[in-house]
C-alpha cells in the first residue's frame, strides 16, 4: 500500500511538474513578445521625435510605459514558476529516492504477486479438471438413466400388449359364455311360457266346467227364487187386501193410504242406507282427522297449546254438524204426520212402520228428538223429497265448518296482533322475528333538493320459514319518503333480503318515523331517523382544576372547544 501511495505521488508530482514546465515556457513565450514590442515602440518614438509629433509622442510613451510594466511583471511570474518548478523536481526526487530505498521490497511483492498468480492459475486448472470429471459423470448417469427408461419403455409396452392380448381373448371368451347363457335363457323362457299357457288353458277349461255348474246351480236357485218371490208378491197381495178390507170398514181412502204405506216402507229402506253411509262417512272423516292432528303433532311440536285447544273444538263442531244432520235427516216427514192424523181411535205414531227405527235407539234418542239442541231448527216442516241431497250431505258440511272455523281464527289472529310462537326443542324465539342492518334508517346531515338512497337488509331471525310484507310508512314521512321492495316469498330461516329506502328532502327540517312490516309471526317495523346539519359543541372538560396554589403564582389550563356537527357557528 506505502509503494503504491508512493507511485501515485510520484504521477502526481510528474503532472505537476509537467504543468508547471508548460506554465514557465508559455511564460518566457510573453516576455519575448513584450521585449519585441517594446522594441517597435522605442523605434516609432525615436521616428516621432524626428519628425517633432508632440500627440504621437506621448501616446507612444504611454504604451511604451505599460509593456515595461508588463515585461517586470511577467519576469516576476517567470522567477516564481521557476522556483516552484525546482521545488517540485526536488520533491520528485525525494520521492524517487525514497522510492529507491523500497526497491528490494518491490521487487519481493512482485515475485509474490507472481507467485499468487501462479496459485491462482493452478487452482483455475483444478477447478476446471473437476468440473469436467463432474460432466462426465452427469454424462454417465443420464445415459445410465436413458438405458434404464429405455428399458422400462419396451417393459411396459410388452406387458400392454400382453394385457390387450389376455383382454381380447377374455372377452371372446366373454361373449361365448354370454351367448350360451342367452341360448340357455331363451330356452328356459320358452318352456316357462309354453309352462305358464298350458296353465292358462287347464285353468280356462277349469273355469268353463266351473262356469257349467254354476250355470245349472244358477238355474235351480233361480226357479226357487222365482218360486220365493211368487209367494212373497201372494202375501203382499193378501196383506194389502186386508188393509183395504180394513179402511173400508172404517170409512177412510183406500188409495190414500196404501199410497201412504209404500212411501213408508221407501222412505225406511233410504234411511236404513242412509245410516249406513253416514257411518262409514263419519269413519272416514274421523280418521282422516286424527291422521291430519298427527302429522301436525310430529311436523310442528312448537305449535302452542290454544290451537290444539282450537282443534279439538273444531273437531267437536264438525262432530256435532254430522250428528245433527242425521238427526235432521230422521225428522219426521208429512207423510207420518198424516198417518198419525188419520190413525184410527187416536192411536199414538209409535204403533205405525214408521217408528220402528227409533224404537232401536233407546229412550234417549227419542227423548233428544223431541226436544231438539238448537230450538226453532223444525219450526218449518220441509218435505225431504224436495230437499237436494247437497243440502244433507255431512261431509260437506263439516269441511264447510272447518274452513269457517279456520278463516275466523286467522282474521282473529290478524286483528287481536295474536300470532303462533316460534318454538323450537328446548328453546322459544322472542322478540322479532326480522332483524334490519343496520337497525336503524338515519339520514344525517341532508341538503334540501338532493336525493339520498340508502339498502337495508332483512334476516329472518326465527326458527322457521317465514314471510314478510310491506305495510307501509308513516304519515308524516310519505311526502319524502319511498320504499322499494319485492316480497320475496317464504324465506327459511337465515336467509335476507333486501329494500331501497329514497329519501327527497323539500324542508329542512327533522323527520321521525318508521318502516312497518308484518310477517308470519306478528308486525315489525324498522326506524327511520332524517335529520338536518346542526352545530354541535363540545368541551374536552367538565371541571377546571387549578390544584394547590402558591399566593402570586400564575397557573394556565387549555381548553378545547370542539364541533362534531356538519354546520358551522360562531362563539364566544
Amino acid at each position: 500500500r506505502k509503494l503504491k501511495l508512493l507511485d501515485d505521488i510520484v504521477k502526481e508530482k510528474e503532472l505537476v511538474a509537467q504543468k508547471t514546465r508548460h506554465k514557465l515556457s508559455a511564460c518566457r513565450l510573453r516576455i519575448e513578445m513584450l521585449a519585441k514590442q517594446l522594441d517597435r515602440v522605442d523605434m516609432e518614438i525615436e521616428k516621432e521625435e524626428e519628425a517633432g509629433n508632440v500627440a504621437a509622442l506621448s501616446r507612444l510613451e504611454a504604451v511604451s510605459n505599460r509593456l515595461c510594466t508588463e515585461l517586470e511583471r511577467e519576469k516576476e511570474l517567470e522567477l516564481i514558476i521557476a522556483l516552484k518548478l525546482k521545488q517540485s523536481m526536488l520533491e520528485m526526487w525525494q520521492i524517487e529516492t525514497e522510492q529507491g530505498r523500497h526497491e528490494i521490497l518491490r521487487q519481493g511483492l512482485e515475485k509474490d504477486e507472481e507467485e499468487l498468480q501462479m496459485q491462482y492459475q493452478e487452482r483455475g486448472k483444478e477447478r476446471i479438471w473437476k468440473e469436467k470429471l463432474t460432466a462426465l459423470q452427469a454424462e454417465g448417469k443420464r445415459r445410465s438413466r436413458q438405458k434404464k427408461e429405455e428399458k422400462a419403455r419396451k417393459e411396459y409396452e410388452e406387458r400392454k400388449k400382453k394385457i390387450l392380448e389376455d383382454a381380447k381373448r377374455n372377452h371372446e371368451r366373454a361373449v361365448s359364455f354370454l351367448k350360451q347363457s342367452t341360448a340357455r335363457l331363451v330356452r328356459e323362457e320358452i318352456a316357462k311360457e309354453e309352462v305358464k299357457a298350458r296353465e292358462h288353458m287347464e285353468r280356462r277349461i277349469q273355469a268353463v266346467l266351473s262356469l257349467k255348474t254354476n250355470i245349472t246351480s244358477n238355474r235351480e236357485k233361480l226357479q226357487t227364487l222365482q218360486v220365493l218371490n211368487k209367494a212373497k208378491a201372494l202375501e203382499a197381495e193378501k196383506e194389502e187386501m186386508k188393509m183395504k178390507e180394513a179402511i173400508l170398514a172404517e170409512g177412510g181412502n183406500v188409495v190414500k193410504e196404501i199410497l201412504i204405506h209404500k212411501r213408508q216402507l221407501k222412505h225406511e229402506k233410504e234411511k236404513e242406507a242412509f245410516r249406513e253411509l253416514q257411518k262409514s262417512r263419519k269413519i272416514e272423516i274421523v280418521s282422516r282427522i286424527l291422521q291430519e292432528e298427527a302429522a301436525i303433532h310430529k311436523q310442528k311440536k312448537h305449535q302452542s297449546r290454544p290451537k290444539a285447544v282450537k282443534a279439538r273444538v273444531i273437531f267437536s263442531c264438525i262432530f256435532q254438524t254430522s250428528v245433527l244432520s242425521q238427526q235432521s235427516f230422521h225428522s219426521p216427514s208429512p207423510y207420518s204426520l198424516v198417518g198419525e192424523r188419520s190413525a184410527p181411535g187416536g192411536e199414538s205414531s209409535e204403533n205405525t212402520p214408521q217408528d220402528v227405527p227409533w224404537e232401536r235407539g233407546g229412550d234417549e234418542r227419542d227423548k233428544t228428538l223431541l226436544e231438539p239442541e238448537f230450538p226453532g231448527l223444525w219450526s218449518q216442516q220441509y218435505d225431504l223429497h224436495k230437499i237436494p241431497r247437497k243440502e244433507v250431505d255431512p261431509t260437506q258440511l263439516a269441511i264447510r265448518a272447518m274452513k269457517k272455523e279456520m278463516s275466523e281464527g286467522k282474521a282473529e289472529e290478524f286483528q287481536t296482533g295474536i300470532f303462533p310462537k316460534q318454538v323450537m326443542p328446548g328453546r322459544e324465539h322472542k322478540g322479532c322475528a326480522f332483524h334490519s342492518k343496520p337497525s336503524c334508517i338515519h339520514f344525517k346531515d341532508f341538503d334540501v333538493g338532493q336525493i339520498y338512497k340508502k339498502k337495508i337488509i332483512l334476516t329472518n331471525a326465527s326458527y322457521s320459514v317465514n314471510y314478510c310484507r310491506l305495510v307501509g310508512i308513516s304519515e308524516g314521512l310519505k311526502d319524502f319518503i319511498s320504499v322499494h321492495f319485492d316480497p320475496p316469498g317464504k324465506m327459511s330461516s337465515g336467509m335476507s333480503c333486501e329494500f331501497v329506502v329514497t329519501f327527497k328532502p323539500v324542508i329542512n327540517e327533522s323527520l321521525e318515523g318508521e318502516v312497518m312490516f308484518i310477517a308470519q309471526t306478528g308486525p315489525f317495523s324498522v326506524p327511520l331517523k332524517c335529520t338536518v346539519k346542526s352545530c354541535i359543541l363540545a368541551l374536552d372538560k367538565e371541571l377546571i382544576d387549578f390544584g394547590s396554589l402558591v399566593v402570586g403564582e400564575t397557573i394556565s389550563r387549555t381548553i378545547s372547544l370542539t364541533n362534531s356537527g356538519a354546520l358551522g357557528t360562531r362563539f364566544k
